[in-house]
């Protein structure tokens, strides 16, 4: 199934013009881009990398078609719950990294 997102996540924002989309996701991406900079373990940087790369090719999609293309869409029977991109998989999977440093993962624990 192939859907035309206007907006942002889950299409918040839809009433939004393109051009207001765009300087989000202007700020979002540099946002992202600055924290990859100063950030100070791989892990953190993994992270953000597959945010902003996420974040990239959606953007791409908004300039060149005014929506994003989600085309995967998870369903049960009628119920219909997700549908979303390969950018969007970045992104979770981007989130997921940076949640996990949060937590500690692949830090050495000092002994006290």
């Amino acid at each position: 199934m192939l859907v035309w997102n206007t907006g942002i996540s889950y299409g918040m924002l839809d009433h939004l013009p393109p051009w207001a989309l765009g300087i989000v996701m202007l700020v979002a991406i540099v946002a992202l881009s600055i924290w990859w900079v100063r950030a100070e373990t791989r892990l953190i940087r993994l992270g953000l990398a597959l945010c902003i790369g996420g974040a990239l090719s959606n953007a791409i999609d908004r300039l060149i078609y005014g929506a994003v293309a989600d085309f995967f869409h998870l369903h049960w029977g009628t119920w219909s719950f997700y549908i979303f991109n390969l950018a969007d998989v970045a992104i979770t999977a981007g989130v997921i990294v940076l949640i996990a440093d949060l937590l500690g993962f692949g830090r050495t624990r000092s002994k006290a």
